[in-house]
């Protein structure tokens, strides 16, 4: 990728969440082979951390000089540019919603990531904003995209929301529910959009009582029955069989190759379904790639999500 196509690549990043500047379609199908995926985290006082990632392949020698060449300049030039159009975004939608707003804690990160997938170009830009939604028990989040968004083709937009709210409305439809409400580019979102509304969840005393003697009450009536049947017989765990050498590497080869298939990640919990394996021997295999830094664990609430490096 030449210079003046990773500026055109990194400036899209800026483009695009300016929501109320359009982007043609020539514009971006100038660049191709790079993905950005927006992650808003919006907190109950109406706020929002924001997260963007643009990761781009370096194959050859001349690209990885070209994203050096344009990392040198992150901080100096392109991070003040994000930094201004953020700040012009938050200033229209302020004046769409009446609501107070601001932009701060703004950054800008750059790193090459090696991994059997090939090398990468890895640019992340975060920042908060206030005032980005409605706060209140039915917090919407929405109005601040005050003239809609595009989302262009294989880019990915994850908004996510606090705990103890749950999503009454979505519009659009989202085209996924895991680790928040997730769509896929390439589309284009009318103003206001994406529009989410939550509601708060309440929590009445008694049922919250009753829900406990319930659950105190399961667990004596197990602990009970457990001691019973450990008293009677042993039961013997099943045993996994013993895999060979050759018979782990070629798991992992398919762990790897299923990884590939998928973008470069998926939910561990996913892994064991389409290798129809035990979860312990997957497990093994998964830690034996972590440790040799072939793979990264994150967590994402009660799973991990398994990524190539």
């Amino acid at each position: 990728m030449s210079t003046n196509n990773w500026i055109i690549a990194a400036g899209s990043v800026i483009i695009l969440l300016a929501f109320c500047l359009p982007v043609s379609g020539q514009e971006t199908a100038q660049v191709t082979d790079y993905s950005i995926t927006y992650t808003i985290s919006v907190l109950s006082d109406g706020s929002a951390l924001w997260r963007v990632e643009y990761r781009t392949l370096l194959p050859t020698e001349d690209d990885l000089s070209d994203f050096d060449s344009y990392t040198r300049d992150l901080q100096a030039v392109y991070l003040p540019q994000f930094r201004e159009l953020m700040e012009k975004s938050a200033a229209q939608a302020a004046a769409a919603t009446g609501r107070h707003m601001a932009v701060s804690d703004v950054t800008g990160t750059s790193a090459v990531q090696t991994s059997p997938t090939g090398r990468y170009g890895v640019v992340i830009y975060t920042l908060r904003w206030d005032g980005f939604a409605e706060p209140g028990p039915r917090l919407t989040i929405g109005d601040a995209f005050a003239g809609g968004l595009y989302l262009a083709k294989g880019n990915t937009l994850i908004v996510q929301y606090p705990d103890g709210y749950t999503v009454q409305a979505a519009e659009p439809a989202p085209d996924a529910k895991r680790d928040g409400l997730v769509w896929y580019g390439q589309l284009s979102f009318g103003a206001g959009e994406p529009r989410v509304q939550l509601e708060q969840a309440a929590f009445p005393l008694i049922p919250v009582a009753a829900g406990l003697v319930v659950i105190i009450l399961a667990a004596f009536i197990g602990f009970f029955f457990y001691r019973r049947k450990k008293n009677n017989f042993t039961r013997e765990e099943p045993q996994v069989p013993m895999l060979s050498e050759a018979e782990i590497r070629s798991l992992e080869e398919r762990i790897i190759g299923l990884l590939q298939s998928q973008g470069g990640e998926m939910f561990q919990s996913d892994i064991v379904k389409n290798l129809m394996l035990p979860k312990s021997t997957v497990s093994s295999a998964l830690n034996d790639l972590h440790s040799r830094g072939i793979i990264v664990k994150v967590k994402k609430g009660r799973e991990n999500l398994i990524r190539l490096t």
